[in-house]
């Protein structure tokens, strides 16, 4: 255990100090495609029922029509949170008429990018500059990647937490640049150690060959419509995943709050040869928003993202310029196929004490060599985690994953312990305890877990996932909405069409000359 992390945990242990850690905001935002009971995609629009997906704070879509994105508030208790997250899935499950939400990250039955629709938002000139950034993505990527779903769990510290914490780390800055630098700290090290959740909780070692155009190298036929790889963890966080060759070489940094920004913007507003060629306007219709790099900020695509929430019109690199880092979002959680939520408690819990640790280990700042080594982890463990003789890089030199996923999880030990505090179930340290004997027995992961039921079932992926979402399917049409449940979810599904309603009418710019608008953002005023 390095110093500064005991010297920190010894702070934190005396009586006055014991719960301060406790309380930290917790949300999840969780994507689901709806698919037909034959289990292809969905190509009806998004249900109106479950309001406007420009406008509803808790039910929109992600990619596509088909791809639902279920967001919750931050709330400070993470069994709140997850009920809250069950809620929304009960009310959904009423809505939809012959239809299922996948209960995988990779999707199956897609037979060409047509057969995906892109979602869309209204005529508003932010509900098109959101669909036609979508369009772009579809050009730039193909849209069979789009249609991957995922889990992203946004994380912040207690309020009360920084500035006790700045008193004892006798740092004389303001309050603001002390939190956005430990925040940093926190992305740092999550990038050095976050290849232990793809490990821990990948759930996708295979793939449908219809979501393929070819067969990769390395790959392996599980049966006439299923490939997989003999290690994979999370195949989803791999090359034929979110990660891909014009993003690796972006070099964006993550060593302050100033130079990620500085970063971003760059890659925003450097044009890149292969997207001019796709052209912006063609044939009067729009096919992205610019030829650069990035369209916009959420096109990067990261284990992990400082967020700050942004206002109307707001720009998000302009958005945490201004206020400073909010909180942090984790994206490298597969969605979980034997949950219904897609998620559990344990999961949360120690994903939660990681992220503790990131913010209490010394981290100094990544330098080129390991963003290098980051990187090859991070690839390598998805798509090999499961390897009994793999090794990561660390500082130069090869490690086993094994040991150094024991040593990570002995550093969070004392963590759980102060999260525990007045928790007679200790799940903190059940979590940890339970991921510990997953680090030791590798067939113990869900993703050695599905490869041994399609085995023993002699099954396809696709088959597989269908029963699962099957499974899903009846748990929540069995948990049926209390009124006043269902009136609220109803009202807010009313509400938002309703604020849909007013933007469009408010609206008064050409789409153009909106987008200059958007991107010319530097000072204070928001569209």
């Amino acid at each position: 255990m390095d110093k500064i992390l005991q010297q920190r945990l010894r702070w934190l242990t005396r009586s006055s100090y014991k719960e301060l850690l406790k309380g930290g905001k917790k949300g999840i935002e969780k994507e689901s495609l709806r698919i037909t009971l034959k289990g292809d995609l969905a190509q009806t629009p998004h249900p109106c029922a479950l309001g406007s997906a420009l406008t509803h704070p808790y039910i929109t879509t992600d990619y596509s029509e088909s791809l639902l994105e279920f967001v919750t508030p931050p709330y400070a208790e993470m069994r709140e949170m997850l009920t809250f997250l069950s809620l929304i899935h009960q009310f959904t499950y009423q809505q939809l008429d012959q239809e299922l939400l996948w209960a995988t990250s990779m999707p199956c039955a897609i037979r060409d990018d047509l057969n995906i629709p892109i979602a869309y938002y209204g005529h508003s000139n932010v509900g098109q500059m959101k669909h036609i950034y979508r369009r772009g993505l579809g050009y730039r990527y193909g849209r069979r990647m789009q249609a991957i779903a995922g889990i992203h769990f946004n994380y912040s510290l207690p309020e009360t937490f920084w500035p006790i914490f700045k008193e004892q780390e006798s740092d004389s800055r303001s309050l603001f640049e002390f939190i956005n630098d430990s925040y940093f700290h926190l992305l740092r090290n999550f990038h050095r150690l976050g290849w232990l959740i793809p490990y821990l909780f990948g759930t996708s070692p295979t793939v449908c060959k219809s979501f393929l155009k070819e067969k990769p190298e390395g790959f392996l036929s599980f049966d006439q419509s299923t490939y997989f790889l003999p290690y994979a963890t999370s195949l989803r966080m791999s090359d034929i995943g979110y990660k891909n060759k014009t993003q690796a070489n972006m070099d964006i940094s993550y060593n302050t709050l100033s130079e990620y920004i500085t970063d971003l913007t760059r890659a925003m507003e450097t044009p890149f040869m292969p997207y001019r060629d796709i052209g912006v306007i063609v044939n009067g219709e729009y096919r992205q928003l610019s030829t650069n790099i990035l369209q916009i900020e959420n096109e990067y695509y990261s284990f992990i993202r400082p967020k700050q929430t942004t206002h109307a019109g707001e720009k998000p690199t302009l958005a945490l310029k201004r206020r400073g880092v909010q909180y942090v979002e984790v994206r490298a959680l597969d969605i979980s196929a034997y949950d219904p939520l897609g998620t559990n408690e344990q999961q949360l819990y120690f994903l939660e004490a990681l992220l503790i640790l990131c913010l209490l280990k010394a981290g100094p700042m990544l330098n080129t060599d390991e963003r290098r080594e980051v990187e090859y982890n991070q690839k390598t463990a998805a798509c090999c985690g499961r390897d009994p003789h793999l090794k990561l890089q660390h500082g130069g030199q090869a490690r086993p994953l094994q040991e150094w996923a024991q040593e990570i999880c002995d550093e969070m030990r004392g963590i759980c312990e102060l999260l525990d505090q007045e928790e007679s179930d200790r799940p903190y340290t059940q979590a940890l305890t339970m991921q510990l004997e997953v680090i030791s027995r590798s067939d113990l992961t869900p993703s050695a877990r599905m490869l041994t039921q399609m085995r023993e079932k002699q099954i396809s992926f696709q088959d597989l996932a269908m029963e699962l979402s099957q499974a899903h399917a009846n748990y929540f049409k069995q948990l049926p909405l209390k009124k006043e449940q269902y009136q609220y979810f109803t009202h807010l599904a009313q509400e938002s069409w309703t604020q849909q309603q007013a933007i469009e009418a408010a609206d008064h710019l050409p789409f153009q000359k909106y987008l200059e608008r958007y991107f010319s953002q530097q000072g204070e005023q928001v569209i």
